[in-house]
């Protein structure tokens, strides 16, 4: 059976919410699950804008042929070439021969690598062209790297509607509430919209940057993502959310603390860390394993919080593989503008401290608070003073900041 929500009496959601993958792109967790967003649009002419992921392909075509009611299909609009939009482009096409496919060149190249072939109805866009379905005009804006090099963006100038592939995405399913009005959006997604921001387009903030000043020129009702909720009020919250992230500014005042601990000790002083942070009227301390919590999930604290302590042991004379890890994926994303305090252990050789601060240190518009707080094997009493005072320079640059 179909599972359609209308948006309008011509815009028509077709999406399907998808629990039972594990791993979004087979690399992050998405225990809350995760929606492929498509949408039909009904006038003169019929467009699908972006199909879904194979997984979801049965439901998927019960929802176009549902929505379509028996009209052909037009136009497919592909926004995003990437496989959970649009490894359905080729069965789509089997079924609505007729359709043209509208889309960049890049897309259009992307789509002979995956199929063999092109469509053999496409037009090719380019910034600024337009497409008229009758009522409703549709205008077509390049958006590289966000984030792959062939996206664009759709804005119905009509219903005032921007459909904006990836940017504006989010972990995580669809209960049946289709708006981000609905949810508890602050409160049980904006993590997973954190987390989904950061881990796919948090590279490319620049690129993100450029759409974000285009869309600034478009007067917008509603955004429709590929994932997650549809926003068609409190707009400028979601904008300014991304906005901040683009710019690789701490969205929070706050210290997260990330320990990768064999034994225990290392955690132990870190907590401690923590302790003393909070004693020192700090209120917005998270901490966090490196060896339960998933990198990704890392990731997006770091880009939260605007203080970082990190500590971890020495491990085959390197950093503990874990918090190495965490490091190689954050200048992976070009993560900057932070504040940091480090804590290294090791019982013959402390090594984690140093090679640390080099990789933070390679990254750009990075501060590491003090000296690095050294551990051999266990923290004793009397290195609580020591701990005590990178505490405080903590604290001290917080403020500063405030």
């Amino acid at each position: 059976m179909n599972n359609i929500h209308p948006i309008s009496n011509d815009l028509i959601y077709v999406g399907v919410s998808d629990r039972r993958t594990a791993l979004f792109e087979n690399v992050y967790p998405i225990p809350r699950g995760v929606s492929y967003n498509s949408y039909v649009l009904l006038d003169e002419k019929t467009a699908l804008l972006d199909t879904a992921d194979l997984t979801v392909s049965e439901q998927f075509f019960e929802n176009v042929e549902a929505a379509l009611h028996g009209r052909q299909l037009d136009y497919l609009i592909v926004n995003h070439m990437e496989p959970d939009h649009g490894a359905l482009i080729a069965p789509l096409l089997l079924r609505h021969p007729q359709a043209t496919v509208v889309c960049t060149a890049k897309a259009a190249q992307m789509m002979e690598q995956f199929f063999g072939s092109k469509p053999v109805q496409l037009q090719a866009v380019k910034e600024g062209d337009t497409l008229s379905l009758g009522r409703h005009n549709l205008v077509f804006t390049m958006a590289p790297m966000v984030h792959w090099p062939e996206v664009m963006m759709t804005y119905d100038s009509t219903s005032k509607t921007l459909f904006s592939a990836d940017a504006f995405g989010t972990f995580g399913a669809l209960s049946g509430n289709l708006y981000a009005d609905e949810v508890n959006f602050e409160g049980e997604w904006i993590n997973d919209a954190r987390r989904y921001f950061v881990n796919i387009v948090g590279k490319y903030g620049q690129p993100v940057q450029t759409v974000l000043k285009k869309a600034s020129a478009l007067d917008i009702n509603m955004i429709c993502p590929l994932h997650g909720p549809v926003w068609r009020s409190n707009l400028e919250f979601f904008i300014g959310k991304h906005d901040v992230w683009s710019r690789y500014e701490p969205e929070e005042k706050g210290v997260v603390i990330i320990y990768g601990s064999i034994y225990g000790h290392t955690e132990a002083a870190a907590l401690r860390m923590g302790t003393l942070l909070a004693q020192r009227g700090v209120k917005n301390i998270k901490a966090y394993d490196a060896s339960r919590t998933h990198t990704s999930k890392l990731v997006a604290e770091c880009w939260r919080a605007s203080h970082i302590v990190l500590a971890a042991s020495t491990y085959n004379n390197g950093i503990y593989t874990p918090v190495e890890e965490l490091l190689h994926d954050l200048k992976a994303h070009a993560f900057q503008n932070r504040t940091w305090a480090l804590i290294e252990n090791g019982t013959w050789a402390p090594q984690s401290g140093k090679l640390m601060r080099a990789m933070v240190e390679e990254m750009k518009d990075m501060t590491v608070l003090g000296d690095t707080f050294t551990l051999k094997s266990a923290m004793k009493p009397e290195q609580e003073k020591e701990l005590a005072e990178l505490a405080d320079l903590i604290v001290a640059n917080l403020k500063f900041e405030l």
